[in-house]
């Protein structure tokens, strides 16, 4: 196994029996399959598949998070502020590093384009949120004034990634890259590593056949996956039931925080039931 650090893909091309990749770097390597999965904002997929705004669907929301010191003393537990603010879902801390560190999410509606909701530029992304967060309380601005001090920051729009096929000639899509199913369905990890599973498991069978592999790929997740992102309402109508937020589909009024957790749901039942081939 061979791992390359501080890397990336430039071009790739497809050629009769493997694929000519050119990096970021100057070298060129070459490749008998090449598999991306280099999530939501997938370079792989941009390169063989093309432009991002062809799969990707935002809902409006957007996600910030980053490290903040444990100034709460919280032991394993994780806290939630409703601000009751317009466009703000809340403000989440919880334990990281046994309890070292905070870890803090921010999310927050807006109605305007998603690609002026994406400045390239982490000090943009910063201000941005600090804009949207100022009028809120509680442990807020201090988490706010840790986050312009800390480099473990993360902001990005929530959505999901549609797509017909997930592969083409030599190069398949893995796990956010080819069927993201956003933040709010709780199940990307959990999808992406059965679907690695499955990839792996059918190559194997086609023994290095790629076109039977990936047929039988696609034939087996397709119905896991769009379960998968069928919980995305389902994941809205929570999280309004939890906060009593608006979200961009959900209405706060007809809430019912005392109603089934998701888990109880056959939406959840249907979507988590995946039998793994016994390859």
């Amino acid at each position: 196994m061979e791992y390359l650090f501080g890397d990336s893909i430039g071009t790739l091309v497809q050629e009769d029996g493997g694929v000519r990749v050119h990096f970021a770097s100057g070298e060129e390597r070459r490749f008998d399959l090449v598999v991306g999965a280099d999530g939501l904002h997938s370079a792989t997929r941009r390169l063989v598949f093309g432009p991002e705004a062809d799969y990707l669907q935002p809902i409006g929301v957007y996600i910030a998070s980053w490290s903040a010191p444990n100034h709460l003393g919280l032991d394993r537990w994780e806290v939630f502020h409703q601000p009751g603010v317009d466009g703000i879902w809340g403000c989440m801390a919880m334990t990281v590093r046994d309890n070292t560190e905070l870890r803090v999410f921010v999310g927050f509606t807006s109605e305007e384009a998603y690609e002026e909701m994406l400045p390239r530029d982490l000090m943009a992304q910063k201000r941005l949120v600090a804009e949207r967060c100022e009028s809120l309380r509680w442990e807020v601005p201090r988490f706010l004034k840790a986050m312009w001090e800390t480099d473990a920051f993360h902001y990005d729009v929530v959505a999901q990634i549609r797509m017909d096929r997930w592969s083409r000639g030599r190069v398949a899509l893995l796990g956010d890259a080819g069927f993201c199913c956003s933040p709010l369905t709780g199940q990307g990890t959990s999808v992406a590593l059965t679907a690695a599973y499955v990839l792996a498991g059918e190559l194997h069978l086609a023994d290095g056949d790629h076109v039977a592999a990936y047929r039988a790929y696609e034939d087996r997740l397709r119905p896991h996956v769009t379960a998968n992102q069928a919980l995305l309402s389902l994941g809205q109508e929570m999280l309004v039931a939890e906060t009593g937020a608006s979200g961009p589909e959900g209405d706060a009024d007809s809430a019912r925080p005392d109603g089934p957790g998701r888990e109880d749901s056959a939406e959840f039942r249907a979507a988590v039931a995946f039998d793994l081939p016994g390859y």
